[in-house]
């Protein structure tokens, strides 16, 4: 099956479109960097609302999800050096409200250990650095070099 975007996102081992938002507020997803297995888990809201110029009330609009990579500085730079390619992209859970889809990500960020887990090298296995802006992978991992 096409997709209309370049490296499309997997859901249920399928290619997710516009189409398949339905009435979902938000995605949580796993992004993973194909060279050294190292991953990120995070979450995307499907619709953006602005104001526009002159105007007084908030407009929807479909978000720039399709060619969304996540917010983490390390992983957005291996993406420039890699290449998109590099990294595949799956979603995790779809959720019908922003609490939901906030809830589903740090849900999915403590049942991985993303802290704590470690690649066979020693090195930390996400590239998430923190959960909540709380909770610390200096306060927690154990660096096995």
């Amino acid at each position: 099956m096409d997709c209309d975007y370049f490296n499309p996102w997997y859901y249920e081992e399928k290619p997710f479109e516009s189409d398949n938002i339905e009435d979902n507020y938000g995605f949580v997803y796993l992004i993973i960097n194909k060279t050294n297995h190292k991953k990120y888990i995070g979450r995307k809201y499907f619709w953006q609302f602005r104001t526009p110029r002159g105007k007084k009330r908030k407009v929807k609009s479909e978000s720039d999800w399709k060619n969304y990579y996540g917010s983490c500085p390390e992983l957005k730079e291996d993406i420039d050096k890699l290449g998109r390619e590099n990294f595949s992209r799956t979603i995790l859970s779809l959720h019908k409200t922003k609490g939901k889809t906030n809830f589903g990500e740090t849900s999915q960020l403590f049942k991985n250990d993303v802290l704590t887990e470690s690649l066979d090298n020693g090195e930390p296995a996400f590239y998430n650095g923190n959960i909540l802006g709380r909770f610390y992978r200096k306060d927690y991992y154990e660096y096995n070099n």
